[in-house]
C-alpha cells in the first residue's frame, strides 16, 4: 500500500469521528463540518510528505478545532462568539495529545452522529444525503450517483439538511426516536456499503474502507437493537456480499464477473456468519429488502459452482422483493433472475419495462449487453456493451466492458473469415 493511500485511508477512517467530536464539544454542525474539511486538507496535503502523525486523529480535532474557533472569532457577533468558543474550547484543546491517547469520548461519536444526520426534521431524502456526506465520507458527485440524482441537486440537498439541523443537541437519540429513524440510518448504511464494494467512479473497483466502516457501523447499530430484524437482515446482506470480495479482481485490478470467481477465494467465515444472521431476521417477523436480498445472496453463495445456483429459488424471493419494495435495481435484478430461468428472451422483455426509470444507467446498458449476447445477437450486444462502457465513471468497469465488446467484434470477424 503506498503512503498516499494510506493516508488517504486513515483520512476517510477518521474523518466521522472528528466530525462527531467537533459536533458534540461546539455544536455548530455546518461550520464544524466546513473546518472538518478544511482539517482534512491539511493533513492530504503534509502527511504523505512528513509522515502521518503518532495520533492522527487528535492531529484532526487539534487542527479542525483551530479553524471552527477561527471561524467562529470572524463572524459578526465576533466578542460573544469568542467568549462561547472560549468558554468551550478545552484547555488542551491546541496541544495533540500523547501518542496513543485519543479524546474521542467512550461513546461512539460516528454512531451518534449517524442518527443526529437522521434526525426528524429531515425528509428522508434529506436524511441520506446528509449521512452519506458527514458519515460516509462520500464526496457531492458521488452522493448524487448512488442516490441517482443531478450533482446539483444532491448538493442543495446537503446544504440544507446542514441548516435545518443547527442547533439541535449532540446526544444519542432516545429510544422512540431511534425506532424512528431506523431506517433511514440502514439505507445510508446500506448505500455506503454499496460505494464501497463497487466504487462509482475512479480507479479501484473496491474501497475496502468503506465496505468496512458500513459493516462496523451496522454491527453498532445491531448492538443498539439486537432483535430488530431489518438490522440483522442488513449486516446479514452486507456480510454475504463482502465475502466475495477478495475474488472479484484479478491481478492487475481487473473486474471478475460473478459468474467467473474462483469461489474458493470466498470468505466462507463471512459467509458462515452471513447465513447465520439471514436465518435468524427471517425468523424475526415478516421479511423486508434487507432480508430478502440477504436470503438471495446467501443462495449464490452456497452454490460451489455458478452452474448450481438455485435461480428458480432466486426468482421467487425477488419476486416478493418487487412487490413489497419496488425500486428500479431490485427490478434489473429480477430481470437477471427471469433471463436465467425462462431464458434470456424473456429477460430482455423485462428489461423494456424498466427504460424510462433507468434511461442512461450504465448498468442497464450491461445487463442488456449480456442478454443480447446470450440470445445470439452480438452486434447488438456490442453495442450495448459499448454504451454501458461510456456512461460508468469506474475505470475497472469501463475496462470489462470494452473488453466484452471487443471480443464480441473478434469472434465475429473470425466467423466472416476476416484475417
Amino acid at each position: 500500500m503506498s503512503r498516499t493511500t494510506r493516508v488517504e485511508d486513515l483520512l476517510r477512517l477518521h474523518a466521522p469521528q472528528v466530525l462527531g467530536a467537533l459536533v458534540r464539544r461546539y455544536g455548530h454542525f455546518g461550520t464544524a463540518e466546513d473546518a472538518v474539511q478544511e482539517a482534512l486538507l491539511a493533513a492530504a496535503q503534509q502527511w504523505p510528505e512528513a509522515g502521518v502523525p503518532d495520533n492522527p486523529r487528535g492531529w484532526l480535532i487539534r487542527v479542525a478545532s483551530r479553524r471552527l474557533t477561527d471561524r467562529l472569532r470572524g463572524d459578526e457577533a465576533r466578542r460573544r462568539r469568542e467568549e462561547t468558543a472560549a468558554r468551550l474550547t478545552p484547555r488542551d484543546a491546541h496541544t495533540a495529545p500523547p501518542p496513543g491517547e485519543g479524546r474521542a469520548p467512550s461513546e461512539d461519536d460516528t454512531l451518534t452522529l449517524l442518527f443526529l444526520c437522521c434526525h426528524p426534521v429531515l425528509t428522508p431524502a434529506a436524511q441520506i444525503a446528509l449521512t452519506l456526506r458527514a458519515v460516509g465520507g462520500l464526496t457531492t458527485g458521488e452522493i448524487a450517483r448512488a442516490l441517482l440524482l443531478p450533482e446539483a441537486t444532491a448538493a442543495q440537498r446537503i446544504s440544507r439538511a446542514k441548516a435545518k439541523i443547527k442547533g439541535v443537541p449532540f446526544r444519542p437519540p432516545v429510544p422512540e426516536d431511534r425506532d424512528e429513524r431506523l431506517s433511514a440510518v440502514l439505507q445510508v448504511l446500506y448505500l455506503i456499503f454499496n460505494e464501497g464494494y463497487t466504487a462509482t467512479s475512479g480507479a479501484a473497483l473496491h474501497r475496502a474502507d468503506l465496505a468496512r466502516e458500513a459493516i462496523r457501523l451496522t454491527r453498532a447499530v445491531r448492538r443498539l437493537l439486537p432483535r430488530e430484524g431489518r438490522v440483522a437482515g442488513l449486516l446479514a446482506l452486507m456480510l454475504l456480499t463482502d465475502a466475495r470480495s477478495a475474488a472479484r479482481t484479478g491481478p492487475h485490478g481487473e473486474l471478475i464477473p460473478l459468474d467467473e470467481q474462483d469461489r474458493t477465494r470466498w470468505d466462507r467465515d463471512e459467509i458462515a456468519e452471513g447465513i447465520a444472521l439471514v436465518e435468524e431476521a427471517l425468523s424475526e417477523g415478516p421479511a423486508g429488502p434487507y432480508q430478502l436480498q440477504a436470503a438471495i445472496a446467501a443462495l449464490h453463495d452456497e452454490a460451489a459452482r455458478a452452474e448450481d445456483t438455485d435461480w428458480p429459488q432466486i426468482l421467487a424471493l425477488y419476486d416478493v422483493l418487487v412487490r413489497r419494495a419496488p425500486e428500479p435495481m431490485a427490478e434489473l435484478g429480477r430481470a437477471v433472475a427471469v433471463a436465467m430461468v425462462e431464458g434470456p428472451e424473456a429477460g430482455l422483455a423485462e428489461l423494456d419495462a424498466l427504460e424510462d426509470r433507468l434511461a442512461g444507467h450504465h448498468r442497464l446498458d450491461a445487463v442488456r449487453a449480456h442478454l443480447l449476447e446470450r440470445a445470439g445477437d452480438p452486434v447488438a450486444a456490442r453495442d450495448a456493451y459499448r454504451r454501458a462502457a461510456s456512461r460508468t465513471l469506474s475505470t475497472p468497469e469501463a475496462h470489462y466492458l470494452r473488453m466484452r465488446a471487443a471480443r464480441l467484434r473478434e469472434d465475429g470477424d473470425r466467423g466472416r473469415g476476416t484475417p
